[in-house]
This record gives structure tokens, sequence and C-alpha cells, in this order.
């Protein structure tokens, strides 16, 4: 088999399970993405590799960086403190364990509402900085999956213009 095509398909691979870490965070997201597509345009070269990957390594720089812009600045709003957030990371990774598939998310949620509640002491106003930063953590994954998945179909445009004109 040649050369290209095999890495094309493992960085088509790589592409997709970084897809899927943008919105499960046990697996490599953004990161994952630019890399691949780099590694993609230097093994491949060519004009089609390197303009596709440097367009979808910027649309990936750009989900990665919106994500952790809107969820700190939620954070900052809300004045939560890093230990809430290491505590809630913690039950969310119990969470995980404890419920498949889902416990990851429902576990951070639980954690950051207790964490919350136990540092304000005022249900409350725990539950509305909770439900803003869940809100914000949202949206910023939900902005950094599509940003990843534009730079995969842009990757998809790069390899069949690199495929056609080769």
């Amino acid at each position: 088999m040649d050369t290209q095509i095999l890495v094309s398909i493992i960085a088509g691979l790589l592409l997709v399970v970084s897809v899927a870490g943008t919105v499960y965070p046990v697996l490599p997201g953004s990161l994952l993405t630019i890399l691949t597509l780099f590694g993609w345009a230097w093994i491949l070269g060519g004009p089609a590799a390197w303009t596709c990957a440097g367009i979808g390594m910027a649309l990936a720089a750009v989900g990665w960086s919106a994500s952790a812009v809107l969820t700190g600045r939620s954070m900052k709003r809300q004045q939560i403190p890093g230990g809430t957030i290491l505590a809630a990371v913690g039950a969310g990774i119990a969470g995980m364990f404890l419920i498949p598939v889902v416990g990851l998310f429902a576990g951070f949620g639980v954690g950051l509402l207790v964490a919350e509640l136990v540092r304000r002491r005022d249900l409350p106003a725990a539950l509305r900085a909770s439900i803003a930063t869940l809100k914000a953590t949202g949206l910023g994954i939900l902005i950094e999956f599509g940003c990843a998945a534009l730079a995969g179909s842009v990757w998809t445009i790069g390899l069949i213009w690199h495929f056609a004109t080769r």
C-alpha cells in the first residue's frame, strides 16, 4: 500500500478520535487535531496538504481557545476558585467509573454543586454559579467540537485535492 494512503487513513482515524475527544475529555481533543494535521501535511507535502492542514490547525486552535476562554471567564465571573474545580474534576472521575458513559459529566456537575454549596453555604447561590459554569462549559465544548469537526472537513477537502492532483 502507498505510504501516503496509509498515512491518510491513520490521520482520518486520529481525527475521529480527536473530534470525540472534544466532547469526552478522557480522549485527546484539539491538540490531537493540530498534531495530526501537521503530521499529515508534513508527510504528504504539497500545496493541498499544507493549505488545508494550516486552515484546519487554525480552526482547531480557535475552538480550543474559545472553549478555555468561555469557561475561564464564566468561572471568574461566578468567583469559582480552583479548589472547587478540582473537587468537581475528582467527582467527575469517580462518576466515570460509577456510571458508564455519562458519569464523567454527571459527576462533574454534582461535584461542582456540592463544592460550591460547601463553600458558599447558600443553595440558591451555589446552584446559580454551578449552572452558569456548566452552561459556559457546555458552550465551550460545543464550539470546540464544531471547530474540530470543521477542521476534519477541511482535511477531507485537502485529501481529495491532494490525491486528485497527484
